[in-house]
């Protein structure tokens, strides 16, 4: 039976929005903002339990939160990558910060200087800071655990129990994947910069741009592979012209092993070795 599962973001996550997307039986998996303190941060995140993989990068943990038709869903999903990513990007950040917070510590002004005011707004220090009862600004080393504690984790939820974790958390990441067409949609048929002014150019503009993501994405679930080791596969065939008293001749070359393997999980028939003589 074919169905269809929306799947969105933490930034679209709000009670009107998972209630709307419930009428009518909708199906959703979503992406749950969590903040420090609330209920997915005390009772989803820090709930003990084993990680199972789902692949080579992502484990997973499903937990369950409360009794009966309140009870809800979660999966709790580690990449241990980003995780290693995040812990490498936090470190120089917090030692910038200790430069910039030393020399306050000795300034009699508190939380009236200016500099200690930019420091608790700045997107890049802000989240790491707090005022000791003396009024100056330390590094929040509670808030540093607590980012520690979420390093490389996100939590998914979602209203159809018949999904599994592993359903769940891959159903979310190709959410990333649908993110990076929008920001590559061009880029892969390697179109130039086009200006359009007519309607019906931009209409096929984009078909053929979602028309192209729309097969690699068949090619993948057809090969069990990313797209791009699949390109470098098949980029093996190349057409070669020859030239002679006689004429040209254009020759394919002889696809090798991976090549051959791509062709046949796609069903597509190597092409001929002779394809034109002129």
């Amino acid at each position: 039976m074919n169905r269809c599962v929306f799947v969105g973001d933490a930034g679209m996550v709000s009670a009107e929005n998972l209630h709307t997307l419930a009428l009518g039986g909708g199906r959703d998996i979503v992406c749950m903002p969590v903040h420090r303190g609330g209920e997915v941060d005390t009772q989803v995140v820090s709930r003990p339990g084993r990680d199972h993989p789902v692949t080579d990068t992502l484990q997973a943990k499903e937990v369950w939160v409360g009794d009966g038709q309140r009870r809800q869903r979660y999966v709790v999903c580690h990449t241990p990558k980003e995780a290693a990513r995040q812990r490498t990007h936090r470190a120089p950040v917090l030692e910038e910060l200790e430069g910039e917070l030393a020399p306050l510590r000795e300034s009699p002004t508190g939380t009236h200087s200016k500099r200690v005011c930019a420091l608790r707004a700045s997107r890049r220090y802000g989240r790491y800071v707090r005022l000791t009862r003396t009024g100056h600004a330390v590094i929040d080393a509670g808030a540093v655990k607590a980012a520690e504690r979420l390093d490389g984790k996100f939590v998914v939820h979602s209203n159809d129990d018949s999904l599994s974790a592993v359903d769940m958390a891959l159903g979310y990441k190709q959410l990333q994947r649908v993110e990076q067409a929008w920001r590559e949609l061009e880029s892969g048929l390697r179109l130039r910069p086009v200006s359009h002014r007519v309607a019906h150019r931009i209409h096929a503009h984009i078909a053929l741009s979602v028309m192209r993501w729309l097969l690699e994405r068949m090619a993948e679930q057809a090969c069990g592979d990313t797209w791009r080791n699949i390109r470098d596969d098949l980029k093996q065939i190349q057409l070669v012209q020859l030239s002679g008293p006689n004429g040209k001749l254009w020759q394919v070359t002889e696809p090798r092993e991976g090549a051959r393997k791509r062709l046949k999980a796609l069903r597509i028939k190597a092409p001929p070795t002779l394809l034109m003589l002129a």
